[in-house]
This record gives structure tokens, sequence and C-alpha cells, in this order.
């Protein structure tokens, strides 16, 4: 169960992130709204308290929080884009999540 938490957490953080990230592109690249900037503002926030909320050490939570971003991404790119993702695009998710359970579930000694 705790796995799924994690990446369910994870993922959530990672639109949070993308949002964050694709209301400033839309506003500079496709010339919208300078308002669009309040709520990838508060995304970004937001982003950053979800981070905070995974209880172990910062830096192994963003190494792994990378490889969920790169699937969670790619998923933004079809559903939102419209540019479906390659096969190698997903073999590199793939292998990028399976970095992220490494990382996160792996045995630890302290």
């Amino acid at each position: 169960m705790f796995e799924l938490k994690t990446i369910a957490l994870f993922m959530i953080t990672a639109v949070a992130e993308i949002i964050g990230c694709y209301l400033p592109y839309l506003w500079l690249k496709q010339d919208k709204s300078v308002w669009l900037l309040v709520p990838a503002a508060i995304s970004l926030a937001l982003f950053a308290w979800l981070l905070s909320l995974h209880p172990t050490a910062a830096g192994r939570v963003y190494a792994a929080y990378g490889g969920v971003y790169v699937f969670v991404a790619l998923l933004w790119l079809w559903l939102v884009d419209g540019i479906r993702p390659t096969t190698w695009d997903m073999v590199g998710a793939l292998v990028a999540l399976t970095g992220m359970a490494i990382i996160m579930f792996a045995p630890k000694t302290v």
C-alpha cells in the first residue's frame, strides 16, 4: 500500500509541476493571457508542498520523483498536446520508472 500511495503522490506532484510550467508557456509562446501566471504560481507552490509530504530524505525524493515526472510528461504529451509517444519514449519512461522504484522501494540501511 505504501508503494501505491507513493506513486500516486508522485503523479499528482508531476501534474502540479507540469501545469505550473505549461501555463507560462502558453502565455509566452501562444499569446495567452498573462493571468495564466496566477494559477501557474499556485500550481508550483502546490508542487513544492506535495514534494514535502514524502517521509524520506529530500534528495532521495527528488531523484525518484524525476522518474515519475518523465512518465507523466509523456502522458501530457499524448493527452494534452495530442502527440502520441513513440515506442522509444515509452521504453525510456519504463527505465525511468524502474529507477524510481529502485530508489524509493529498495531496502535501506540507515
